[in-house]
């Protein structure tokens, strides 16, 4: 719902069922538009089968370089602030102005590995059809995937 629509309206006052929408035929506008079907058609395929094995591990391997790339960069990133935010906060302490009640942390910690772990339980369902899509996918593009790995760990070597 767009914020302009909400104006005007009384609290608790929901939308109505007789909202208009526009539908779109997918058959019919795949008659009008020829480039659909050969996109999505039933013997099209993956896109990326369509291209050279050459072609497809360069395409792996420059995406999986960027994506190295940027995650290096984000993780050097990430640890500094991580590492400058410790450092700055045991010089604090040991200069007095930080007391740190240490018996409080350690129940604090120990109550957050506890939520952890229940929904770390709840979750394993959604992981493990995430882990089966992942796989799948991989055997089917292995040509790319492959370069994919290939060029992110060059990535993040460099």
């Amino acid at each position: 719902m767009s914020a302009g629509r909400t104006r005007g309206r009384a609290a608790g006052e929901h939308d109505s069922d007789d909202d208009s929408y526009e539908v779109l035929d997918l058959t019919e506008y795949a008659r009008r538009h020829h480039w659909w079907n050969r996109l999505f058609g039933r013997s099209s395929g993956p896109i990326v089968e369509k291209y050279s094995v050459a072609t497809q591990i360069v395409m792996g391997g420059v995406t999986g370089w960027c994506a190295g790339f940027l995650f290096q960069k984000v993780g050097k990133l990430a640890a500094t602030a991580v590492g400058g935010g410790f450092l700055l906060l045991q010089i604090a302490s040991h200069s007095g102005y930080v007391q740190v009640d240490w018996k409080r942390v350690e129940k604090d910690v120990n109550k957050a590995k506890k939520q952890l772990k229940k929904r770390a339980n709840k979750a394993a369902p959604e992981i493990n059809t995430l882990i089966e899509e992942s796989t799948e996918f991989i055997k089917q593009n292995i040509v790319v995937s492959s370069g994919f790995v290939g060029g992110f760990l060059l990535g993040l070597a460099s």
